[in-house]
């Protein structure tokens, strides 16, 4: 009887304690850089939370890749890539590109370990996951695995994080399993790599570590950024040769080559992004 008056008082003072917190101990939005007005544990503003906005061009019905107007005159709504290596995964779906506020979030989590920035890219991974339109399949959700030498250094893996908030959001019948994939071996840069090169590097980083626990089931590959797809295509050979029946790729975001680039553009993938980052 007594919480909701309780809860009616507390409030006023919250939001006046959290104004002069404002006041008092100023802050930035990381993203734009404009002043925050109220206290969070993510110091991102509400206007660009609300500015990041889904992929809304033609794109390729197995990697997402943009299409092409030549593609798109073809009929099959794939790209040149996905025509000529085709991907081991069934589909792979993104929210939005990987650029301008999107990208900015995300390295706040993965290279800043502003850890409060997955709940909102497992708002926005969840959003990607039901693209996909399974239905009531009961699908396993595996996130992409660092190397245990990478894992120590950052003392997180992101993919797991995003995936963590995204699950609170979708159905119960989809189940995670961290430990479904293990990454065996570190694998060197892919800058400057082609296609062919880079598939050969990612051949053999993967390992089903319980092959009873994915065999025979749908299995949804996560990670927070997709580029050529290789690493989430590795992931998904590894995981059909131990039994899995369908395995699709979902990302928080996607890098899209320009619409005047040529097909096989050498765009930095997840990892090649990160080392780059760590250069400077």
């Amino acid at each position: 009887m007594r919480v909701e008056p309780r809860t009616s008082l507390i409030a006023p003072v919250h939001k006046v304690v959290s104004s002069l917190s404002a006041v008092f101990f100023p802050s930035d939005c990381r993203l734009c850089h404009t002043p925050l007005v109220s206290v969070t544990r993510l110091p991102v503003c509400r206007e660009c939370l609300e500015s990041l906005a889904p992929i809304r061009i033609a794109q390729c019905v197995l990697c997402g890749e943009r299409l092409a107007p030549a593609q798109l005159l073809i009929g099959n709504g794939q790209c040149q890539a996905c025509c000529e290596y085709p991907p081991n995964f069934d589909r792979a779906v993104s929210y939005g590109e990987y650029d301008a506020g999107l990208r900015d979030l995300i390295h706040l989590l993965k290279y800043d370990a502003v850890l409060p920035a997955a709940k909102p890219l497992g708002k926005l991974l969840a959003q990607s996951i039901e693209q996909l339109r399974l239905g009531d399949v009961e699908a396993v959700v595996v996130p992409v695995p660092l190397h245990r030498s990478k894992r120590r250094e950052r003392r997180f893996n992101q993919a797991e994080l995003i995936v963590r908030t995204a699950l609170k959001h979708l159905p119960p019948h989809f189940e995670l399993d961290r430990d479904a994939l293990v990454r065996q071996r570190e694998t060197r840069s892919q800058v400057g790599l082609d296609r062919e090169a880079r598939i050969q590097n990612m051949h053999g980083a993967f390992r089903v570590t319980a092959p009873q626990r994915i065999s025979g089931r749908t299995v949804i590959v996560v990670d927070d950024v997709m580029t050529t797809g290789t690493t989430v295509s590795e992931c998904a050979r590894v995981l059909k040769r131990a039994g899995a029946e369908k395995v699709f790729a979902a990302t928080v975001a996607r890098t899209l080559k320009r619409a005047d680039a040529p097909s096989f553009s050498k765009q930095p993938e997840g990892e090649e992004i990160e080392a780059q980052l760590a250069s400077v």
